[in-house]
């Protein structure tokens, strides 16, 4: 019998991958950070909610910023790419903070910066293990 949802399991990962991707980045960037609960559980949850919030920004946001950045990513060879995953983690962090989630990137320069190199490296060794769904 097929499942009614074939590619849940790859959305669920993605959404753990954002999620452990971001909370790495917090653990290495002093200025990433997520609150501070009394409690586990709530901190797994707001990771969880801010690797979704952040999941889906990337997939709606960053196409758009991609193409209106083209120049900029054409001119300096793809290296605006970094300033770019800021960007989105700035925004994210923005995002969070609207949604009363505890996350916050302190500065966009450096913290950011740091944090879209270190979130970019932990996906793309995630990705590597993620459920493929072409095989579908």
């Amino acid at each position: 019998m097929a499942c009614q949802y074939p590619h849940m399991g790859s959305t669920i990962f993605r959404i753990v991958a954002n999620g452990v991707a971001l909370w790495v980045a917090s653990l290495i960037v002093p200025g990433i950070a997520f609150g501070e609960s009394a409690s586990t559980t709530t901190t797994v949850i707001t990771i969880g909610a801010v690797g979704l919030v952040f999941g889906a920004l990337n997939a709606v946001l960053k196409p758009i910023l991609f193409v209106l950045s083209l120049p900029a990513l054409i001119l300096t060879l793809g290296l605006f790419t970094f300033v770019l995953n800021a960007i989105m983690l700035a925004i994210t962090s923005w995002a969070a903070s609207a949604l009363g989630l505890a996350f916050a990137v302190q500065h966009f320069w450096w913290d950011a910066i740091f944090g879209a190199l270190i979130i970019s490296v932990v996906s793309t060794m995630l990705n590597l293990i993620a459920p493929d769904d072409s095989r579908d």
